[in-house]
């Protein structure tokens, strides 16, 4: 890619996006900083079993769906709109992480991941609805894909910030702390600089014509469609969060002592996961957008299959460990970075700009439907034999012939509706 090409498409991007991106990059530091070691912290320092945080992890998906479809409805409405529903979600978020600072037990968790899921599910919709808004379709893969790669440099700033904080202080409960603290700053940002970008219809107005619009949504097959195989996406996405990095901390049996990876090569390992992210986003969807929508998800869907056997492989093998771990989560980075932009353009391509807010809140859901089966499925996964830890991951690679079933009769749908 040429830097002209790069320079154009900057040049495109809204000034309210660009802020947004700022605001999004702050904050993710904070997510970045918890985000791969929660599961370690509730684990080996609380003493939860990999069964119940799993659980405790899929709670916010629940509380998660009553913020998604509130998200909706609120960015679409007249009286409240995409910005002041970001606020309440920057707002709920920053408590979340303050309970789960002070999580001591079983309960305490449970009750901070359903305020997380909460503030979470009131987020996307709205975030990803002004993006939508403020970016010309033919522009939307940019668009997306800049703000996602906002997201990797403060994820990857954070899990590095991380791995540094636990190695050497071994306080898991600061980065709680500081990840609160990065919600009230995209709380300022958002409150100073973003303005209110939904344009309402008059038929809007009426909560009855709101309530149409849902059903109207849940009524287009090819949306229904493309939910049905996003939602199998998200738990491929939730492995990487939840499952993975206690595998490797406990499962993957690593030289003479036979024991798991360190937490410092651990962060290692998703920093470079996040680095191929960060500087594969923009190829990736210049390469991507040649592609029809479901065609591009197929791409990221083989990906996967690679990606999680190379897991599969890495927990087999008697030596290289680190080199398939690190092979695997290089091409989990491209997998997620092909996806991503292609999903959300999807999403743009199938809604009316009127109804963008429940098209966008109906596609969060599966993240809420993926987080609550993924970390489930994959505690319990981790809580029975070493031999069927190992071929769980082969068993989501094997998953992918399923959605590429699916995509193929999406991508007949969408040709024959064109």
């Amino acid at each position: 890619m040429s830097k002209s090409q790069i320079f154009s498409w900057f040049s495109l991007i809204h000034r309210q996006v660009w802020i947004l991106m700022f605001g999004r990059f702050l904050s993710t530091i904070g997510t970045g900083l918890t985000l791969f070691y929660a599961p370690i912290f509730f684990v080996n320092q609380i003493g939860l079993s990999a069964t119940s945080v799993g659980f405790a992890l899929g709670c916010a998906s629940i509380s998660g769906v009553v913020g998604r479809i509130l998200s909706g409805s609120l960015a679409d409405s007249p009286q409240i709109g995409r910005r002041n529903t970001l606020l309440l979600a920057t707002a709920i978020s920053a408590l979340a992480c303050f309970v789960l600072a002070a999580t001591h037990n079983f309960f305490i968790l449970i009750i901070g991941q359903l305020i997380s899921g909460l503030g979470v599910g009131l987020y996307w919709p709205a975030t990803e609805a002004v993006v939508a808004d403020l970016t010309p379709p033919e522009n939307s893969h940019e668009s997306f894909a800049l703000t996602r790669l906002a997201d990797n440099l403060g994820l990857g700033m954070g899990i590095i910030c991380g791995g540094f904080l636990v190695s050497t202080t071994g306080n898991f409960r600061t980065l709680f702390i500081i990840d609160a603290v990065s919600f009230i700053v995209f709380f300022a940002v958002v409150y100073v600089a973003i303005a209110e970008t939904y344009q309402p219809q008059p038929t809007q107005r009426e909560l009855s014509a709101q309530i149409k619009v849902w059903i109207w949504a849940l009524r287009d097959r090819r949306f229904l469609t493309y939910i049905a195989v996003n939602i199998i996406f998200t738990i491929y996405i939730s492995q990487l969060h939840t499952t993975l990095p206690l595998y490797l901390k406990n499962f993957v049996l690593v030289g003479f002592s036979a024991t798991g990876f360190t937490a410092s090569t651990i962060s290692t390992l998703f920093a470079w996961h996040l680095i191929v992210a960060i500087f594969g986003q923009l190829p990736a969807v210049s390469f991507v957008k040649r592609f029809f929508y479901p065609q591009a998800l197929a791409t990221s869907a083989i990906l996967w299959a690679i990606g999680f056997s190379c897991i599969w492989f890495t927990g087999l093998c008697t030596t290289g460990h680190l080199y398939w771990a690190t092979l695997a989560l290089g091409v989990l980075a491209t997998a997620v970075i092909c996806y991503t932009p292609s999903a959300y353009s999807l999403v743009t391509y199938l809604a009316p700009p009127s109804r963008r807010g429940v098209y966008f809140s109906i596609n969060s859901l599966c993240w809420a439907i993926g987080y609550f089966i993924g970390p489930l499925l994959g505690g319990w996964a981790l809580d029975q034999s070493q031999l069927l830890v190992n071929y769980f991951w082969l068993g989501l690679a094997l998953s992918v012939f399923i959605v590429l079933a699916i995509l193929l009769y999406l991508n007949r749908i969408l040709i024959s509706t064109q």
